[in-house]
């Protein structure tokens, strides 16, 4: 038996077979792993924005609750939102000598970093500059931003280059919207991360048709269950992300007016679920590997008694065994009509359920995928804007106000939150290629018809087939690597906030070990005064029997006092640095992270954009062709 089962997974069409299954089956787990990413990733935008906005409500708070450095506040969960909008942060420059992260802080002379190397965008530059000057940018640039009693021209001009349809489907809001972002008086940097906010939940708002298409609510136990994997968007200090979609900047009512057309037809969603098809059409293929293993046992079981009846007949052997055989070659026979039957009735269901529904299905995620990244695309470079504003704070007012603990405990929430923004890139990237990858791999080995008829009419067959051989080259060909490096960049320059704030604490801790040890020794000199007087001996006493003891415990309370403004002194120095990092840090990090994103959102639109539209060819049965394995 195991001989013979062997020789039958050795046959080219069983083998097939077992390969389609699994690719299928690879696809089932594909598709909820994207559906899990996707969800991450629109939490985690959430997510990001609504702990900035806590970090800044607590770092504008310290100007107006300053402590007592022996005073220690207790660890709250959350701080309180929302708070009233103080004056500016303004921290003093510092010196790289005073502070070890001269990595990643800049003084506040310095200008922000370059944006990344076109080069690094593979087949488009987002980060060129357009050919000509449009009136957009005109505007852009003559738009001025007042700082006290001081006017700078803000040069916010557009250094993504959008696309032809991009710019014909949005121009008229996005522009209304940039102007009203650069165009109003200075504001303060919780007025500023607020705005950064509200397009966080338009840019999550977007995804709301896409997260419709691959019903990213249903994910959570059949997940765990059929990919063994837990996707968890880690421990949360606060319950920043679990706020809803921001009913005003909604982008799926938006959606719905654009409707979205299949092959022509009407635009609304489709009522078959792709999750529902996906594991029909895994169940079907194992039927159908099932059905075509048994008729090629068959086969095998039909050739082998075929083989022997001709040593009988040529042998002249016994009658009845003749007979016998000559039945269970007939039985076979019409066995093996019956399996033939059944298969090309697999095989049909199977080519319905990817023509009818499969592929309607796919026009729908790509279409709903190019609509997201146009939107985010919109979203991501008005934050762009929003975040040259960070500049003309002012920098040059001092505030000695030492971190809080709850402000601490934000700036960890933050930290933990844009590093869940990166996972959640990393993984929905990987993710949609895994997912295309095994679907392609699928449809390859598809092509192979069962029946002996040819493949009738490859040109309306095929059309599935280019769609997603170009859905493949375009997510293979997308430059993630520049937008994740992007968010890291983001994370490191908050993480050398965090060891900042730390060193700040420890500091803290010691300057405050210090002043009470200082206390204790100062109660023990009074003490001592009390007893014995200012001066306990007479100077020949002293010189002759032993020092004075109040003298000696009054110079070991001098040299305590003296350690003691020590450590506060470095405290207050450290709280300095931290005050002057942070700022320097958000003015450095968030401009490089919205470039990032506004260039690889661009990049997305163009490639789902080929995918949707692609180039027609008169060549199509030597294109089907390279599609096959």
């Amino acid at each position: 038996m195991g001989c013979c089962y062997s020789r039958v997974e050795r046959e080219e069409i069983v083998s097939r077979c077992k390969a389609r299954r699994r690719y299928m089956k690879e696809l089932v787990k594909a598709r909820q792993a994207f559906s899990v990413a996707h969800s991450m990733y629109i939490r985690s935008l959430r997510g990001t924005g609504s702990a900035l906005l806590q970090f800044a409500n607590g770092e504008t708070n310290l100007h107006q609750n300053k402590h007592h450095l022996q005073n220690r506040l207790p660890l709250l969960p959350s701080p309180p939102l929302p708070p009233p909008t103080p004056p500016p942060l303004p921290p003093p420059p510092m010196s790289s000598s005073s502070d070890n992260w001269t990595s990643v802080t800049a003084s506040p002379a310095l200008p922000p970093p370059p944006p990344p190397p076109a080069s690094s965008w593979d087949f488009w530059d987002p980060f060129a500059p357009s050919s000509s000057r449009s009136v957009t940018e005109e505007e852009w640039e003559a738009t001025t931003v007042t700082t006290g009693s001081e006017v700078a021209t803000a040069n916010v001009a557009a250094s993504v280059a959008a696309p032809p349809s991009v710019v014909s489907g949005y121009s008229k809001d996005s522009t209304s919207e940039l102007a009203m972002v650069v165009s109003r008086n200075s504001k303060d940097l919780v007025e500023i991360i607020k705005e950064l906010d509200e397009y966080f939940l338009k840019a999550a708002d977007a995804g709301s048709h896409v997260s419709l298409l691959l019903e990213v609510s249903n994910f959570s136990l059949s997940t765990q269950k059929t990919t063994g994997k837990v996707y968890n968007c880690g421990k949360s200090l606060s319950p920043l992300w679990t706020r809803g979609s921001n009913s005003k900047s909604s982008g799926l009512g938006r959606l719905e007016a654009e409707v979205i057309t299949v092959n022509g037809g009407g635009g609304a969603l489709l009522t078959s679920s792709h999750s529902s098809t996906v594991e029909r059409l895994y169940a079907w293929e194992k039927k159908l590997f099932e059905e075509v293993k048994n008729a090629e046992s068959m086969k095998i079981e039909h050739k082998k008694r075929v083989t022997q009846l001709r040593k009988q007949e040529a042998k002249g052997s016994d009658y009845l065994k003749t007979e016998k055989n000559k039945k269970e070659i007939e039985k076979l026979e019409s066995t093996l009509v019956v399996a033939a039957q059944a298969i090309e009735t697999t095989a049909v269901e199977i080519i319905r359920l990817r023509e009818s529904e499969l592929y309607p299905q796919l026009l729908q995620l790509v279409n709903g995928l190019m609509f997201m990244w146009r939107s985010m695309y919109e979203c991501h470079q008005v934050q762009m804007h929003i975040v040259e504003q960070l500049k003309f704070l002012n920098t040059t007012i001092v505030t000695a106000d030492p971190t809080s603990e709850i402000h601490r405990q934000s700036t960890l929430q933050l930290e933990l939150e844009v590093q869940q923004w990166h996972l959640a890139f990393c993984n929905l990237v990987q993710c949609q290629r895994d997912y295309i990858h095994s679907l392609t791999g699928w449809l390859r080995l598809s092509l192979f018809q069962f029946s002996h008829d040819p493949l009738i009419n490859p040109k309306q067959n095929s059309g599935i087939y280019f769609l997603c051989e170009e859905w493949q080259l375009a997510v293979d060909r997308i430059p993630d690597k520049v937008a994740s490096e992007g968010i890291k960049s983001l994370l490191t320059v908050i993480h050398a906030v965090v060891v900042k704030q730390a060193e700040e604490q420890k500091q803290k801790k010691k300057s405050e070990a210090a002043f009470k040890e200082l206390e204790k020794k100062v109660v023990e000199l009074r003490s001592l005064e009390c007893k014995y007087g200012p001066v306990s001996m007479p100077e020949t006493e002293i010189r002759s029997k032993q020092q004075d003891p109040v003298a000696e415990k009054r110079a070991k309370v001098e040299i305590l006092r003296t350690k003691a403004d020590e450590e506060k002194t470095k405290h207050e120095k450290l709280v300095t640095v931290t005050r002057a990092m942070t700022l320097n840090n958000l003015q450095m990090g968030l401009p490089n992270v919205f470039q990032a994103m506004t260039g690889f959102s661009n990049v997305c639109i163009h490639a789902f954009e080929s995918v949707s539209n692609p180039p027609k060819t008169n060549e199509q049965g030597s294109d089907l062709k390279r599609l096959l394995p």
